[in-house]
């Protein structure tokens, strides 16, 4: 019998020893990349004792280079840097990608402006300690030690910034040198740590801001209604001190600042962008200062302030919404996730401030619904709570608790969909005998998903 004949095996050849090693090289980069993975994952909530200093950035690569170089050679405390960077086409994104790790960065696709840039570098901090920090500076030596030793004297300090040669206000002091070499010596004779030089003030310009985590998780972000940049920092100032909070001007701590590089770059929209935003923020406060008086002469527990946060001064009997789909009801200090489709006005709020509500039990969306519209009509003899009234002095108040609570200015009212309310007849002497509350203001306004 004849056996067929079998098909030519063909053996494989042996594997180089390039090929072997180029073999080895993937599977030990794939390897590190996963363990590398797992470990981020897990530590991706941890934070570190130590100072987040967030740069935002736009088409000024040769300033922010001075600055990061400055920070590397005059910081020894624990830090990191973040630069955010507003879609810059200057050769920004490579430079940042050249620093390989030294820094970590994100490239906005498109210009969030000044208040943008910052909010996302709050977001990715992970420092015990915040500070917000212009492209077009020049740290210093020992700045961030005599900062961080004034904000932790007193934990009533919200923010604390330096003086320098160039900005509006308080802090602007006169400086002897003309020439940029001349400027670390004349800092380093000031920059002795020194108590006596603290001083407090109404106003710290954001170009070095430094403060606590806390006091980000309190207040929140930046308002990106002031839209490229200029008052989204008078505008922090105001909430921050509405808690209670000083802040602080650290004369014993001098950095020099170039001067406001990336907004000067807006030419001829400067003065329509500053118009714009100075009529936002006029229009979100009136007068601010009269909210702060009214808050500090009134209140007689500023410390329980500062513990609950901006969401002091929110209302109850709102729908509110963070990152994610699910909608809240505020109630009785609580947020009650609605359960069913609500198809009620939802106020978006930075996820941070969200999670100062605790959580309470599930609301059926048509309950929900049910309290929304009762809120739209006048229930003679029903619980006053949630309902809007007029006063002779033109305000609105929204009535919580048996208290009576100012709603600053229109703004705020439309920000809550309060103007839409049913407003409650009641008599000037009837509002005038109510016990006065917080004020209410309007929340931030998000261009991204914080």
């Amino acid at each position: 019998m004849r056996r067929k004949p079998r098909g030519i095996r063909r053996l494989k050849p042996a594997p180089t020893k390039e090929g072997r090693r180029s073999a080895n090289y993937q599977a030990g980069l794939q390897a590190g990349y996963n363990q590398g993975l797992l470990a981020g994952q897990s530590s991706y909530q941890s934070l570190f004792e130590g100072t987040s200093i967030i740069i935002p950035s736009y088409n000024q690569v040769n300033y922010l280079r001075g600055c990061i170089d400055s920070i590397v050679d005059n910081t020894e405390q624990p830090h990191e840097i973040i630069v955010v960077d507003n879609a810059s086409t200057d050769g920004t994104a490579e430079y940042l990608e050249q620093l390989d790790g030294q820094v970590r960065y994100r490239v906005l696709d498109q210009n969030y402006g000044f208040a943008g840039a910052v909010n996302m570098g709050l977001m990715m901090a992970k420092g015990t300690t915040m500070l917000i920090l212009n492209n077009d500076t020049l740290v210093t030596d020992n700045w961030l030690g005599n900062l961080l030793i004034c904000l932790h004297s007193d934990p009533t300090i919200g923010m604390v910034g330096p003086v320098t040669n160039y900005i509006s206000g308080d802090q602007q002091i006169p400086v002897p040198y003309e020439r940029i070499e001349d400027m670390p010596e004349f800092a380093r004779l000031n920059n002795i740590s020194d108590p006596k030089r603290w001083e407090r003030t109404d106003r710290l310009p954001g170009f070095c801001l430094l403060f606590r985590r806390e006091l980000w998780e309190q207040v929140g972000f930046l308002d990106e209604g002031f839209e490229f940049g200029n008052y989204e920092d008078d505008d922090y100032n105001i909430r921050t001190r509405l808690l209670g909070y000083s802040l602080i001007i650290a004369r014993d701590t001098f950095i020099h600042h170039f001067g406001s590089v990336s907004i000067k770059a807006l030419g001829d929209q400067l003065e329509q962008v500053n118009t714009r935003n100075m009529v936002y923020y006029m229009t979100k406060w009136n007068n601010p200062y009269a909210w702060i008086h009214q808050v500090r002469t009134s209140h007689s527990k500023p410390a329980s302030l500062r513990v609950k946060g901006e969401i002091a001064f929110y209302p109850e009997s709102v729908a509110v919404k963070g990152i994610g789909p699910q909608v809240y009801w505020i109630e009785q200090g609580s947020k009650r996730p609605i359960e069913g489709e609500w198809s009620g006005p939802v106020v978006r709020l930075p996820q941070v401030l969200l999670r100062s509500w605790p959580s309470a039990d599930a609301l059926p969306a048509i309950e929900a619904a049910s309290k929304w519209h009762a809120l739209h009509s006048v229930h003679f003899g029903a619980s006053l709570h949630g309902q809007v009234a007029s006063g002779l002095d033109g305000f609105l108040y929204y009535l919580e608790n048996g208290t009576k609570r100012k709603i600053i200015t229109e703004a705020a009212a439309v920000s809550w969909h309060l103007n839409e309310r049913a407003k409650y007849p009641l008599t000037s002497e009837e509002l005038q005998a109510m016990p006065e509350g917080l004020p209410l203001i309007p929340p931030v306004k998000l261009r991204q998903v914080l």
